[in-house]
């Protein structure tokens, strides 16, 4: 058998599945430390407050105490988290771990260290707050009133800056005189919780005599945490280790350092010891960054014939208290990406930040992208309604042709390749069926909509354009090892999307080996290459698979050439043959040469380790390549989902009865993850849709503190009828074709079913500009347009 070993394309079960479900995770609090004590937050009970006292006073005296920092104690020990991605006129570019003004509920003030975590607890409850209210500014509207208490000090309202991106404003002008139609709606997507399977954690270990910290932590990236903790803590980089264990999710909400997080690391290097805190779950919803959270005015032109000819909108973000190290980015990304994957003559977005008085946000799944599919897709939906036409074909009339590609968008965007028709009519075609027959008080109806997905996130080159202060290269070390197994290292990080395993696969197959010989070896940033964005924004395979596979070549020719060398032959005489469950020693796992002589591949791995067998004695030694990819450009996947819904006219409740997505994510190293990552990214997409909402008081006091008051999607609120396709067309960027997927199936959902329910009930399409459909919400579109429960009009 030959080492051509096919890996790629093989749907190949996760590896970590079995040790899960086994009970032998090693997540945050699974971890074990000598002598660990344990940390408790204390948090402002209000939004808006300055903090005039501080009394730790019962908490010190308590024999189980071992520190209690305050706002003082913490601005001796802390600097404040930098900023990366900033809007110009930004008034602040760093977020204070020490904070004198509580700036929303929930906010960390200080933290106690004791030896048990109910200790913790008791004695974090017994500080004293002093607190002097401020009027809280919970809402844009809020923040953007006359007269509106500033929120940042010193700064001219409430604004965080600006920024426009796409056709200057002539353009649009010049667009919008030629229009037959104009559709112009404004629309809110609610802030939502990310809601991880595991909560955040970090356990800090400062060791005095070495300087050395070390921090596991449940986190989506691992080097930019440890940068930030470097800034931070005034350490250097060689003094401090990050290490993410096994990470229960996190859609982005783990790519940040958190101040809570660095004040656990300061109390571990001021006690010189180890120092656990776990988020619990009410902390995690009211004091985790929350996703989306945007207020968006937008148009679109339609001129002779159907013709986009305007996208046009303006996107207010709320940032909440702090513009976070990612900022305004999920907002930026929205704009960015309005124009989706049709022809205009001239679209635009502008994009104000705004602060709030609530809990920052930052990324989350589909970042920016799935704001930008539901206004643009809700937009053509409408426009096709006011013109009494397909809104399929209305689509299909003005998407970019695959001949068009690529094709510059007028925000700048290149996209790569793809078919975007082909998914969209098989998206269309998979959801036709005849619908069964419903009660006079339910309507049915289907949607198709389509959208881009920004992947390999990178050009390092692209990202100083935008000013944003990571880099994205991606590196990857390959070893084979003196045993002639194999070893990758990789700075992406697995959050439960079975990176491991495609990487693996990838590996495997640019060395022609089994699958089983290769081991990955991810979040440890002393072994790890270097990775400002991991695991996020869809580039994990494409950037690390891409550098492996370059590495998996260029380390299967110095194997084939050493082989050459013991057998006295030239490189292209010699034959790899290596049986599927060969081990590296044995016969079935060698190089031959023309003559009948043969070398295993163990021995070749081992001589090679002497240094024996090189044709120059200035050819490398090391079974060893280090690659750094930083790709030309980004690359774009696409899909089309088609959504079928009913509505209950008498309660307002909305159910997705059938669901359809067609995804071209170029070539898929494993079809089963890949299909586990767009169901899952559906059902993420649904429960936007229909319930999540992150919702606060009008004192800006989260009212959404558990999962009783805040729905996910359960097993019923998902369709049996659930069909995902896949198609290829392979990145020209990336070696091995490969596109990211990791967001995609997130994007769709809620414009696919909020377009479905607009063609059931189309009385009241015109309201349906607001997340979630909720039953109340629903049903009060209904009866302001008349609407009974049996279906007629009052």
């Amino acid at each position: 058998m030959s080492g051509a070993h096919h890996h790629i394309g093989r749907p190949v079960p996760p590896r970590h599945h079995d040790r899960l479900v086994r009970g032998h995770g090693r997540f945050l609090a699974d971890l074990r430390a000598t002598g660990v004590l344990y940390a408790a937050l204390v948090r402002s009970p209000l939004a808006h407050a300055r903090v005039v006292g501080f009394d730790a006073t019962a908490a010190r005296s308590d024999p189980r105490c071992a520190l209690v920092l305050g706002p003082d104690d913490l601005a001796k020990r802390t600097a404040p988290i930098p900023t990366v991605w900033r809007l110009p006129g930004q008034p602040e570019d760093r977020v204070p771990i020490a904070a004198h003004t509580a700036r929303y509920a929930g906010q960390p003030l200080g933290i106690v260290v004791a030896d048990t975590p109910t200790a913790a607890e008791d004695l974090a409850d017994a500080v004293r707050l002093d607190l002097d209210p401020l009027p809280p500014v919970p809402t844009v509207a809020d923040a953007l009133a006359e007269h509106a208490p500033p929120i940042v000090p010193g700064a001219a309202g409430n604004e965080a800056g600006s920024i426009r991106f796409g056709a200057p404003q002539e353009e649009i002008a010049a667009a919008l005189s030629r229009a037959e139609l104009v559709v112009e709606r404004e629309f809110t997507l609610p802030r939502v919780n990310h809601s991880p399977l595991e909560s955040r954690g970090v356990l800090a270990e400062y060791d005095p005599g070495t300087g050395l910290l070390t921090v596991h932590a449940s986190s989506q990236s691992p080097h930019s945490m440890r940068q930030d903790l470097c800034a931070v803590l005034g350490l250097r980089a060689d003094r401090v280790r990050v290490i993410a264990p096994d990470v229960g999710g996190s859609f982005g909400s783990k790519v940040l350092l958190y101040p809570d997080e660095a004040m656990v690391c300061a109390a571990a290097v001021d006690l010189g010891a180890a120092v656990r805190w776990v988020e619990s779950r009410t902390e995690n919803f009211i004091c985790a960054y929350q996703g989306r959270g945007q207020r968006t005015t937008a148009r679109l032109a339609i001129g002779p014939e159907g013709r986009f000819l305007v996208f046009d909108a303006h996107i207010l973000a709320d940032l909440g208290a702090y513009a976070t190290q990612a900022g305004s980015g999920p907002h930026q990304v929205t704009a960015l990406t309005l124009q989706g994957p049709y022809h205009v003559d001239a679209a635009a977005a502008t994009v104000t930040g705004v602060y709030t008085t609530r809990v920052p946000t930052g990324a989350y799944r589909g970042y920016g992208m799935q704001e930008a599919a539901f206004i643009r897709e809700r937009l053509i939906d409408e426009a096709a309604r006011e013109l009494g036409v397909s809104p399929l074909d209305l689509r299909l009339d003005n998407l970019i042709r695959p001949e068009e590609l690529p094709h510059t968008t007028h925000t700048g965007l290149t996209y790569d390749s793809g078919d975007y028709g082909a998914a969209l009519r098989r998206a269309a075609a998979l959801a036709e069926r005849p619908p069964p027959p419903d009660p006079p008080w339910v309507r049915r109806a289907g949607a198709v909509v389509a959208a881009v997905e920004i992947s390999a996130f990178a050009p390092s080159a692209l990202l100083e354009a935008f000013g944003i202060a990571w880099s994205g290269w991606e590196g990857v070390r390959l070893r084979i090892n003196h045993d002639g197994t194999v070893t990758a290292y990789s700075g992406v990080i697995a959050v439960g999307q079975g990176i491991e395993t495609s990487l693996a696969q990838i590996a495997a197959e640019g060395l022609g080996v089994p699958l089983d010989w290769v081991r990955v070896e991810l979040g440890d940033t002393d072994t790890a290459p270097h990775s400002d964005l991991s695991a996020q924004a869809s580039r994990a395979l494409t950037l690390a698979g891409g550098a492996l596979l370059i590495a998996a070549r260029r380390l299967a020719d110095r194997m084939r050439t050493l082989a050459a060398g013991f057998l006295g032959t030239d490189p292209d005489r010699v034959t790899q043959r290596i049986a599927s469950h060969a081990d590296p020693s044995s016969p079935d796992a060698a190089f031959h040469g023309a003559d009948g002589a043969r070398i295993t591949w163990r021995e070749v791995a081992h001589r090679g380790y002497r240094g024996w067998g090189r044709r120059k004695s200035t050819d490398r030694i090391v079974m060893e390549e280090a690659v750094d990819f930083d790709p030309p450009q980004l690359t774009f996947a696409h899909g089309a989902h088609a959504a079928e819904v009913t509505v209950d006219l008498g309660t307002g409740r909305v159910t997705v009865t059938g669901y359809w997505a067609v995804h071209d994510s170029g070539v898929l190293v494993n079809p089963l993850i890949a299909h586990g990552q767009i169901a899952g990214g559906i059902a993420q997409g649904l429960g936007q849709a229909l319930t999540e909402e992150a919702r606060a008081d009008a004192e800006g006091v989260p009212v959404t503190r558990s999962f009783r008051e805040y729905a996910i999607p359960a097993a019923q609120d998902i369709p049996e009828d659930l069909v995902i396709e896949h198609t290829c067309t392979p990145s020209t960027a990336i070696p091995g074709g490969f596109k990211g997927l990791g967001e995609g199936g997130t994007i769709l959902p809620p414009a696919a079913v909020t377009c479905a329910v607009a063609a059931a009930v189309p009385e009241i399409a015109h309201a349906l500009t607001s997340l979630p459909l909720t039953p109340s919400r629903v049903r009060a579109a209904l009866r302001a347009a008349g609407i009974t429960a049996e279906g007629g009009i009052r």
